[in-house]
């Protein structure tokens, strides 16, 4: 199986409701910590690293003698990283989703791909435990293909517990996707059922069967759970 913990906000106990599943299943799990802008599942599973490898990924690279400055890159660009002014166009890697569309367009063939390393996987063992963590290099805002190579190392036969971003953005869909459950991790506050229902939402869009674990259920209210009842989902 495919078992994602995920969670609306920040802070409500994912990583912990992550590991201890990992740990806890008899003839050991995949642990794989997508939460690469700020991975810390190895803080409680010092895990022995046995490789690693850095993460690229493909952004354009123009040749100014044959550039044409016709300005068709820039046309297609829907995130404005490159951008033409009847000049040479200026790239702006960091804006750049490698699509490789601008490559396709250009009637001189004046663009070509270069890699530009993002971050990096690394893969150990804790006991029965794989564990595989990602790590985005700070300054580069894009962590959906650092997270796509961490679950590149999914196995069918094995249970894998991917440890999620938080929130209902681009990093938490590309970490959720192709789950088999989503186990939504909240805590009885006010700004924890406001953040779980956008990340019911989510699951449900994305088709994903989910239930939900309460941390901290000594706090607060009933009304986490007074919500799970109304929308059929199951307190785990």
């Amino acid at each position: 199986m495919k078992i994602a913990i995920a969670s609306g906000k920040g802070g409500t106990g994912k990583t912990t409701v992550a590991v201890n599943l990992a740990l806890s299943a008899p003839d050991g799990a995949r642990l794989l910590d997508c939460d690469v802008e700020e991975p810390n599942c190895h803080i409680f599973m010092n895990p022995e690293i046995e490789t690693s490898h850095s993460v690229a990924i493909q952004v354009p690279h123009v040749t100014e003698s044959a550039c044409t400055a016709c300005g068709e890159c820039a046309d297609l660009c829907q995130f404005n990283a490159i951008v033409s002014l009847a000049t040479t166009p200026l790239v702006f890697p960091e804006l750049c989703h490698g699509c490789g569309g601008c490559v396709r367009v250009c009637p001189a063939g004046a663009i070509e791909e270069v890699p530009q390393i993002i971050g990096s996987v690394a893969c150990g063992v804790t006991g029965k435990v794989t564990f595989v963590q990602g790590r985005l290099n700070v300054g580069h805002p894009m962590s959906p293909p650092v997270i796509r190579a961490v679950k590149q190392h999914i196995l069918d036969d094995a249970v894998n517990i991917i440890d999620c971003p938080p929130g209902t953005s681009c990093p938490a869909v590309a970490a959720l996707k192709d789950a088999d459950m989503a186990v939504l991790v909240t805590e009885p506050t006010p700004f924890g059922l406001h953040d779980l229902t956008l990340a019911v939402e989510m699951v449900r869009v994305m088709d994903i069967p989910v239930g939900v674990v309460i941390n901290r259920s000594d706090i607060g209210d009933d009304r986490v759970v007074v919500c799970c009842e109304r929308e059929n989902i199951p307190v785990l």
